[in-house]
């Protein structure tokens, strides 16, 4: 039988079943090869120790301290009503702050005899406030004696890592896990080829294992960093690079448009004049489309810079050249709205008999899951025949049932609203693949679409259209100062007085079960406003019809509405019929009622960045400017002020989305989660990793395009395999 190789040994084996099932269940380990890439989050000197006034609250922490004072004290409770329960209260210090450690009941026995002043240990627990002083409760603890040979030997090196832990497993018990695995090390293949390792001056994989996990100097650290961050930027972007050779082989027919054909007679009735910026990006688009191969193209601009009058022409170039086109919108309420506006811009070229018939004009049919079943069917059969040259719609255009006739683009809206299974099946409706236009309002830095979006080619928009107004956005802070938020009120009212119209947006619905799972989790204890749930759609409509927007029309959109319902209130709102929309965020991405020139945000910290900034670009669309009002309970000095704070400070959505991910981590980078904990990168941090990140995409594409099936660098078919697993897999091909 075949050897298994060291790396892919599992931890079952190797550490025994009890600690591998922790490892598995908590932090997702499960070979030999997966423990050696669990880096350690940073390193303790001995002779330096944690700063005790920084700890995170509520969050798993291990310290290097020293122990101050022991006080062991007797006390009555329920249990012992003698006064027999006993308390041992530590103090430890790190010469700057101190930090409160209690044990109880029969725990208090071994560390009563062990943490005698001035011994030194590493202790972890969970940090929490009692009686307004820090304290860790029951934390277990490893004492540093550093004087019995075997001691010296488990501590060796004058830094001690410490690791991601969980509450069910200590840093220093995933270090000597490691310790056990380390060896192993050597036989890691590596990924890098030889040319650009010794080029670009990087030690080897196994070295850098070895430093990471035991490292004598901070320089140490430093070598082994910069070669596991080459090595994720490295085989990420030759995952991409392969995708990208992949889909330039592949068939596409060519889209010229006609030279005075639709595309030039909806140019001509345009009462304005495109940006530069709309200029410049609309021939990039043309010059893709004219390609046998399909277009991948990323469309990114700024809330109101215009994306989709760009998209209508690249469509009207599609229909021009006797194809058809399909517009992928995330929500009902906005595939509605895109059908209505390009419907508009078009006037009656939306009117047209037969594709490239002789007066120029096409059919544009809208198809949603809740349309009756006579528009449907006949939208389907205008699809399938060719009538209807442009179709919009929601995910119900992927279904089996809708056929085209000759279906030449595919502009999906958001893309991170659609699962890459529902692009795919869109893709699959071509006779031969189409081109592919993808369209997204949060803007991206740069070194973060060369992550995620690589295998797409990149336009910007970043010049607002003539007319546009700018929008002042303030934070009111209403626990501070809960006369700003009646002024805010005010403001409203001033605004419909001008005969204006406004936006409150709230976090919920308002119809919801509450959760008394949900009720129970605080964030943290010390944020009051954290305690109570998120204010609601319903509670504030009610709240501001009967007081401080009273004699004003007040009318409610949410998510769970029935879609005629939301068609007619969103039809009232851009008539003008009505003054105040509370709605969710179902109004983030697209709604365009310029009249609208207020909006006030509930609960404004529970937004992400870039979700705040999408709201807020649903104001100033008209001549009139707009006013964005951040509506936060949160004191002065919490990170969600500050976050507020940088999206009150400036417009641009690049600089903020900058902000968003230094806040939040970039996420699984190629799986589903955009965000969060799971990221797939482990060093890599891609805002500050950009020269990384630049250079290794140059050195992918002359690899892959030297070698496109990697059969020279089998070590990097490997780390691929490894990197793009089956689902990231299908995730890439369907990308």
């Amino acid at each position: 039988m075949d050897l298994v190789p060291a790396l892919e040994e599992p931890l079952k084996k190797v550490l025994g079943p009890p600690t591998a099932k922790v490892m598995a269940e908590h932090l997702g380990l499960h070979t030999v090869g997966d423990l050696l890439h669990h880096y350690p989050r940073r390193y303790e000197e001995r002779g330096q120790l944690t700063h005790l006034a920084d700890l995170p609250m509520d969050e798993h922490v291990t310290v290097v301290a020293m122990v101050a004072d022991a006080r062991l004290h007797s006390f009555a409770s329920a249990k012992s009503p003698r006064g027999k329960g006993q308390r041992l209260e530590v103090t430890i210090t790190d010469g700057h702050g101190r930090l409160q450690l209690v044990f109880f009941g029969n725990g208090v026995h071994k560390p009563h005899k062990e943490l005698l002043p001035g011994t030194r240990a590493m202790f972890a627990g969970k940090v929490s406030v009692f009686n307004r002083r820090l304290q860790l409760a029951h934390p277990a603890y490893e004492l540093l004696r550093g004087d019995t040979e075997e001691a010296v030997e488990s501590w060796a090196g004058a830094l001690i890592p410490l690791y991601p832990a969980t509450a069910k497993l200590e840093s220093w018990k995933i270090g000597k896990a490691v310790q056990t695995v380390l060896p192993s090390a050597q036989e890691a293949v590596d990924p890098l080829p030889d040319s650009l390792r010794e080029g670009r001056g990087l030690i080897s994989l196994p070295e850098a294992l070895l430093k990471i996990h035991r490292p004598h100097t901070k320089a140490d650290i430093d070598a082994a960093r910069t070669r596991l961050k080459w090595d994720e930027a490295f085989v990420l972007q030759v995952a991409l690079a392969r995708r990208r050779h992949a889909d330039a082989q592949l068939p596409a027919v060519p889209r010229r448009p006609a030279p005075d054909g639709l595309l030039s007679a909806f140019d001509d009735r345009l009462p304005f004049t495109l940006t530069d910026g709309q200029r410049t990006v609309s021939a990039e688009i043309f010059d893709d489309l004219a390609t046998d191969h399909p277009m991948h193209r990323l469309l990114q601009g700024e809330v109101g810079s215009g994306k989709t009058l760009v998209a209508l022409r690249a469509m009207l170039a599609v229909v021009d050249a006797g194809g058809q086109a399909a517009l992928l919108a995330p929500t009902e309420v906005l595939a509605q709205q895109h059908h209505r506006s390009v419907v508009e811009m078009m006037g009656e070229l939306a009117e047209g008999g037969m594709l490239g018939g002789a007066d120029r004009a096409t059919k544009v049919v809208l198809l949603t899951g809740s349309m009756g079943a006579a528009a449907r069917r006949q939208a389907l059969l205008d699809l399938v025949t060719g009538e209807a040259g442009i179709v919009i719609g929601t995910h119900a255009l992927i279904e089996d049932k809708v056929r085209f006739h000759d279906l030449g683009l595919v502009v999906v809206d958001e893309q991170h609203r659609f699962g890459v299974e529902q692009r795919d099946a869109l893709r699959g409706k071509g006779k031969q693949p189409p081109h592919l236009l993808v369209m997204t309002a949060t803007p991206i830095p740069r070194t973060v679409a060369m992550t995620v979006f690589g295998d797409l080619e990149t336009s910007v928009l970043d010049q607002l259209p003539a007319g546009r107004s700018p929008i002042a956005s303030h934070v009111v802070p209403a626990a501070d100062k809960p006369h700003f938020l009646a002024r805010a009120w005010e403001r409203v009212r001033e605004e419909v007085a001008n005969g204006h119209q406004a936006y409150v947006v709230c976090p919920r619905i308002g119809d919801e079960e509450d959760d008394p799972k949900k009720a129970g989790r605080k964030k943290s204890p010390e944020d009051e406003a954290e305690k109570r749930p998120p204010l609601a759609v319903l509670d504030v409509a009610d709240h501001l019809a009967g007081g401080p927007l009273r004699g004003l029309t007040v009318e409610v959109l949410h998510g769970r509405m029935h879609p005629d319902d939301k068609d007619a209130v969103m039809r009232r709102f851009a008539a003008g019929d009505t003054d105040v929309l509370v709605a969710t965020t179902v109004i983030e991405v697209g709604v365009n009622v310029p009249n609208a020139t207020a909006m006030v945000i509930m609960d404004a910290d529970r937004f992400g960045v870039s979700q705040l900034h999408q709201l807020r670009g649903r104001v100033g669309r008209g001549s009139a400017p707009g006013l964005c009002l951040l509506v936060t309970e949160m004191p002065e000095a919490s990170p969600a002020r500050q976050r507020l704070g940088a999206v009150a400070a400036t417009l641009d959505g690049f600089e903020l989305s900058r902000i968003d991910l230094e806040q939040r981590r970039e996420g699984d980078v190629l799986g589903q989660a955009q965000s969060g904990a799971r990221s797939s990168l482990r060093v890599l941090a891609v805002i500050e990793d950009e020269e990384v990140i630049e250079q290794a995409r140059e050195e992918a594409v002359a690899v892959v395009e030297a070698d496109p099936e990697l059969t020279a660098h089998p070590g990097l078919r490997t780390a691929l395999d490894a990197l793009v697993d089956e689902e990231r897999e299908q995730y890439l091909e369907k990308g």
